[in-house]
Order: C-alpha cells, then structure tokens, then sequence
C-alpha cells in the first residue's frame, strides 16, 4: 500500500511539475507578444520600412543581468518567421529562443531590458534554425537605427544579418549584441509543444499549429506587417 501511495504522489508530483513548466513557457509567448505590442506603439520606434523587410522577428522579454543559463524567464524569449518556401506567407508558430553572454550583462546596467531583433535574411534565418550562433561572428550583426523610416542607415541595414533593439526603463534603442549568442531552447520547445522538436520542425516544416498562447503575437504582426517587402531576389 505504501509503495502504491508513493507511486501515486511521485506521478502526480511530475504531472504538477510538467504542468508548471507549460504554464511558464506559454507565459513566456504571451510577455513577449506584450513587449512587442508595446515597443510597436512607441512614435519613435522600429522602423517600419524595416520590419516589413524581416524575415523573422525575435522577442526576448524581462532580459537580466547576470542570469544567463541559470532558468526562469531570463534570457528567454521567441522567434517567429514569415511562412512559405521565400518568406511570403503569414507568420508562422513560435520557436523559443535562448540569448546568453557575458558581454550582454554591462550593457544592461542590472536593469530587465527587453529585446527586439530583426533577421532581414534567409542567411541569417537559417543560421538561427541549424545551429547556436554567435552574433558579429556567425552572423552580422548591429544596432537597429530607429524612427519612421531607415533613412540615413542604409549601410547598416545592408550590411547586417542582424539587427537589435533594447527598451530599459522606458528608454528605446538600437542596441550591439555582438558576442553574444542565440540558440534554440530544446527543453522548452518540448514543453510548449508536447514533444521534442527543432525550431526548423517548428518554424519551417510546420510540423505544428499555432499555439493559443500566441495567437494574439501573431495577429499583431499578420496586422503590422502582412507583406514582405524585401526585394524579391534576395528572397530566392
């Protein structure tokens, strides 16, 4: 009888435990959707002519110093990307995404910053969907200018893979995240989904749906950027 109650509260401990981690991850899709919404509304923020040429967006959340690879919601956020075969289509289900470095925590002064950043790309998508990488090494990147237009920054914009925002304490910038490194978050990817897949299964197979959490994410960017306005060639 023992054994059988020890067994009992062992499954229902682990039941509890997988619960609360599918509750943090969806909490997660949903902060970063709030960020995004919020940075979209700022008069002088991300560029439009910008992010309507992205192909994918990256949204990391409540970002703190010195919390790098120790869990929770620090460091965490999510990639999305524009559907179909050249990123033509409607967004597409989340991936959740990691960003770590040393070098990222004197930027942020011990404040939460959160994180916008821009893939402007196919290179840069599939950097992002085969492997870690490291920014300013594996793939350019730079600070994203910001205003109405990206007028005036033309030789960022073409130059870089990458590029990044910041917003800490109400203050909205294009912000270097070179050496830092972004990678796919496998554990929590398997408990927001269920099972064990890759961002590519997520973001390019569509080996899932939308999930719930982050209907109103991309609904927001199906109505902020519903086209892709790179030039077409650089999309083949």
């Amino acid at each position: 009888m023992k054994k059988f109650i020890v067994c009992c509260l062992a499954v229902l401990i682990s039941s509890a435990l997988a619960f609360a981690g599918d509750e943090r991850e969806e909490e997660r899709v949903k902060d970063a959707g709030n960020v995004l919404k919020e940075i979209l509304n700022i008069p002088d923020d991300i560029p439009q002519d910008l992010l309507d040429k992205a192909e994918c967006v990256i949204i990391l959340p409540s970002v703190k110093k010195g919390a790098f690879g120790i869990g929770g919601s620090y460091g965490r956020g999510v990639m999305l990307c524009r559907s179909g075969a050249h990123y033509k289509g409607k967004w597409g289900a989340p991936a959740l995404y990691a960003l770590e470095g040393i070098s990222i925590g004197f930027q942020l002064g011990g404040q939460a910053t959160d994180f916008v950043l821009l893939v402007m790309n196919p290179k840069g998508a599939r950097s992002l969907l085969s492997s870690k990488i490291k920014l300013g090494a594996d793939a350019s990147a730079a600070a994203g200018p910001k205003g109405r237009t990206a007028e005036g920054a033309t030789d960022v914009v073409m130059s870089a893979e990458i590029l990044s925002y910041s917003r800490n304490k109400g203050l909205f910038a294009g912000i270097s995240l070179e050496g830092s490194t972004l990678r796919s978050d496998g554990s929590a990817n398997e408990k927001l989904y269920g099972r064990k897949l890759t961002a590519k299964d997520i973001i390019r197979d569509g080996k899932v749906g939308i999930p719930g959490c982050a209907h109103e994410l991309v609904s927001l960017l199906d109505t902020k950027t519903p086209v892709n306005k790179s030039d077409p060639k650089s999309l083949e």
